[in-house]
């Protein structure tokens, strides 16, 4: 049996005979000689079919390749300074696997239609680099969870309650009767902590936001984590670890991806060698006022045009803390010396890509609880499981949501969050 390698590893070979496989980059050539750039998950690479010296069926196979026709050659791989990777390949057998006639995707089309042919635009060069990254990126959230002695744990996709507010729920018949596609595992996760610790999850999450921006999905992935005896600082302190170690993978074996997309890396090893700028809400609006002439109201959240503003002034994630109490969820702890406020905080990514991280100490206060829960026009009857836990030997705890493409985004330095994730849910797109 022929034993088939990848690019990458034929390159590493670097010279000899190899066998390849895989689909037409781009081809080009003339009635003797072809040029064929074949491109696998690995890479892409040259290969010069000569019609004087391949059989009369590998000539006619190679003249059938276009654009993403798949293919088998073998031939000898020599480096060549003049070829796209740096190696070329000197076909001397080449068969056609599967045609492609009329490939529909060209240079400079339009966002709008290569969302809809998304099923083929995963086999470009710069979705494939973003997929990569992304995989990467969730290899090491798991990583550093595991390592820091989590464990990880799932909680229901169909809820019953809201947890982050009720105008963002997705609503489901289930045998007649409403139920929610989860928002957070929030108020699941919880109840793990007082048998487990420290739990992570990155799991699927579902906004029914009304919003058409750049940095909106209504179905994305999110890595959030649980922990017991946990203090605010200690909340902070493990998002931007986690960050940074995502971060350090992610430049230890994604550079050639980060090439390919353009990214200024020194930013990103900018960002991993200096602490995090930390400041509170109120801060930040003095901030705002002082140097971006940007006056906000006290009680008001921050929009994206505020976060963006903060943002412009330091080439660093910013953990904004203590919001007022009126803009944050229900189980967010009230601070000790101001009830105004609660011990919350978002991490704001540098060059304008917004909120990445949401995470707070939890309410211990039972009253305290429910008094929200009322305020928000919501029957504490419906949380008795999740208030339970509080009754029943509670301890300070916390944890934090992070979303997973808006990270992504940021490190590819994407225009849009929707090419952080194959196929995108929106407001208006539900295909492919």
């Amino acid at each position: 049996m022929t034993h088939f390698i990848s690019i990458k590893k034929a390159m590493e070979k670097g010279s000899g005979i190899v066998h390849l496989r895989g689909w037409c980059y781009r081809s080009r050539g003339s009635n003797a000689l072809r040029f064929i750039v074949l491109r696998d998950a690995t890479e892409i690479i040259q290969c010069v079919v000569e019609k004087e010296h391949v059989s009369e069926e590998s000539w006619n196979d190679a003249l059938k390749i276009d654009i993403e026709a798949s293919f088998e050659l073998s031939g000898e791989i020599v480096e060549d300074k003049r070829a796209p990777t740096g190696f070329e390949v000197k076909v001397k057998e080449i068969k056609l696997i599967g045609e492609s006639i009329g490939w529909p995707i060209q240079k400079d089309q339009s966002t709008e239609l290569l969302a809809d042919l998304k099923h083929l635009w995963l086999r470009s060069r710069y979705m494939t680099s973003i997929l990569k990254i992304r995989s990467t990126v969730f290899g090491a959230i798991d990583e550093y969870f595991r390592k820091e002695g989590f464990y990880e744990y799932q909680s229901p996709i169909l809820q019953a309650t809201q947890a982050e507010g009720g105008s963002t729920l997705f609503s489901v018949n289930y045998f007649g009767k409403p139920v929610f596609l989860a928002q957070t595992w929030q108020l699941y996760a919880e109840p793990a902590i007082f048998s487990m610790e420290k739990i992570y999850t990155i799991a699927p999450s579902f906004r029914a936001e009304k919003s058409k921006t750049s940095r909106h999905l209504t179905e994305y992935w999110h890595a959030e984590m649980e922990v017991a005896w946990a203090t605010f600082k200690d909340i902070q302190d493990y998002g931007e670890a986690c960050i940074k170690h995502v971060l350090k993978k992610v430049l230890e074996q994604n550079q050639n991806e980060l090439k390919i997309l353009g990214r200024d890396v020194k930013i990103l090893y900018d960002v991993l060698d200096k602490p995090f700028i930390r400041m509170t809400y109120t801060d930040a609006l003095k901030e705002l006022k002082e140097k971006c002439n940007i006056n906000i109201e006290w009680g008001k959240d921050l929009r994206t045009i505020e976060e963006d503003e903060l943002s412009k002034l330091h080439n660093q994630f910013l953990i904004v803390s203590n919001y007022p109490k009126i803009v944050k969820a229900f189980y967010m702890k009230e601070d000790d010396d101001n009830p105004d406020v609660v011990h919350g905080c978002d991490f704001i990514a540098p060059e304008c890509y917004g909120e990445i991280i949401g995470g707070s100490e939890r309410e211990s206060d039972l009253e305290k609880i429910k008094k929200r829960l009322e305020d928000m026009g919501e029957d504490p009857k419906n949380y008795e499981f999740y208030l339970d836990t509080r009754k029943y030997g509670s301890v300070p705890h916390g944890g934090f949501g992070m979303g997973v493409e808006r990270l992504i985004s940021w490190i590819c330095k994407l225009e849009n969050i929707k090419d952080a994730i194959p196929f995108p849910r929106t407001m208006l797109r539900t295909t492919p």
